[in-house]
C-alpha cells in the first residue's frame, strides 16, 4: 500500500533551505510534504540550538533528562489543567497510534474515521 511518490521521474533531492528543497540539477521545489511547515528546512536557530543539545548529548527521549521535565513543564504551563500531561514521540505516525490507543482506551470503541 505504499507508493513511491514519484515513480515514473523520480526526485533525487540533495539539499533544502526554508519551504524549499533542491534536486542534484540545482531544481527548486516547494516542500509540501515534508514536517517543515512550522520553521522550514535549515532554519538558523533551529541549527543552532541543535547544534549545542548535539555537542552534550545526542540520544532520544528512552532516558531521563531534565531538559524533557523543563520542556515538560514549560509547556503544560501554557494549557488548561486538564492538559497536564506530556507524552513525547519519536514522529507523526508514532503519535498518531498513541492518539488512536488513547482515544480508543478512553472511549471504549475502536471505531476510526479518516480522511483522505
Amino acid at each position: 500500500s505504499c507508493k513511491v511518490f514519484f515513480a515514473k521521474d523520480p526526485l533525487k533531492i540533495v539539499r533544502a533551505q526554508g519551504q524549499y528543497m533542491f534536486d542534484e540539477k540545482g531544481e527548486k521545489y516547494l516542500d509540501c510534504i515534508n514536517n517543515v511547515a512550522h520553521v522550514g528546512h535549515s532554519h538558523p536557530y533551529v541549527l543552532k540550538a541543535a547544534t549545542k543539545q548535539m555537542e552534550l548529548l545526542n540520544t532520544n527521549s528512552r532516558f531521563l533528562h531534565d531538559n524533557l521535565v523543563q520542556y515538560a513543564q514549560r509547556l503544560t504551563a501554557t494549557l488548561p489543567e486538564k492538559l497536564s500531561v506530556c507524552y513525547f514521540v519519536n514522529s507523526g505516525s508514532e503519535a498518531n497510534d498513541l492518539a488512536l490507543r488513547l482515544a480508543r482506551q478512553y472511549h471504549g470503541h475502536q471505531d476510526v474515521i479518516t480522511l483522505e
